[in-house]
């Protein structure tokens, strides 16, 4: 059976399922949808259209699904998608869509939020990212699997966050960051190298870290432009599939790469 305090408000056109806990001073806001087993801390906020999957926890003081930080919003009715058993750490925000950007911010599943960090209109989260304290996404960015973004990094509006990178912290990205890799800034941004111990504790192989470990260093290291290094991972790596989804990345990227 659900739980629910008696001090928490629940929106009549709610919709809760199995063994949901709500605790007092929550808000569960119109056409919001708990899957089974949320959790709801006192104080935390859901507002609709939202749709959370299963065994979601959104702790004290965190506003899920609230109004996109917009100029052109006008109260258009837009949505925010999450899948299931993401923890949403004190404080953290995230917003539904925009009309303009497709109306829908998505989120997978298995992702951890720490205290204060944002997911603004629009954008999309694959599965098991870590966003750590203050880390920000600007509207339309995507973050694919396994990434992680620092503490107090920001992504700039429209850039693409690759597989299984990992962005230190204090980092500010303006550009793509490609799939593997780990970018700092300690004084301007740049592609440090591939995200080794990341991969290996996604259950990587040596051989596959190393495939990646060769691209990089044609990407970052040899005296090719990234055309060229391109070309030169395609004649001698075409075995990997690792290294062919860096490639599809990067030559879709429309703001460039981070280097």
């Amino acid at each position: 059976m659900s739980e629910i305090d008696a001090r928490a408000v629940v929106a009549p056109t709610a919709r809760l399922g199995r063994d949901v806990r709500i605790g007092p001073f929550a808000m569960v806001g119109d056409e919001v949808e708990l899957g089974d087993a949320c959790v709801l801390h006192p104080h935390a906020a859901v507002r609709g259209p939202t749709r959370l999957g299963k065994g979601n926890v959104v702790h004290p003081f965190c506003s899920v699904g609230g109004d996109p930080q917009d100029l052109t919003y006008q109260g258009e009715r837009t949505e925010l998608v999450v899948g299931d058993e993401n923890v949403f750490h004190e404080f953290v925000t995230v917003n539904r869509g925009t009309a303009k950007g497709g109306g829908v911010t998505r989120i997978g599943s298995h992702n951890l939020f720490m205290a204060y960090a944002h997911v603004a209109h629009d954008c999309a989260v694959g599965d098991y990212t870590v966003f750590t304290n203050g880390a920000t996404l600007a509207g339309h960015v995507t973050v694919e699997d396994g990434a992680v973004i620092g503490a107090f990094s920001a992504v700039h509006q429209f850039c693409r966050v690759g597989k299984y990178s990992y962005i230190a912290g204090y980092t500010v990205i303006t550009q793509d960051v490609a799939p593997f890799s780990k970018v700092a800034a300690p004084r301007e941004t740049k592609c440090y190298g591939v995200n080794s111990v990341g991969l290996e504790r996604r259950g990587f192989s040596k051989e596959r870290i190393q495939a990646i470990e060769q691209a990089f260093r044609l990407l970052l290291r040899s005296k090719l432009n990234t055309s060229q290094a391109i070309e030169k991972m395609k004649a001698t790596l075409n075995g990997s599939v690792d290294v062919e989804e860096l490639i599809r990345f990067i030559e879709a990227a429309e703001r460039g790469l981070t280097k």
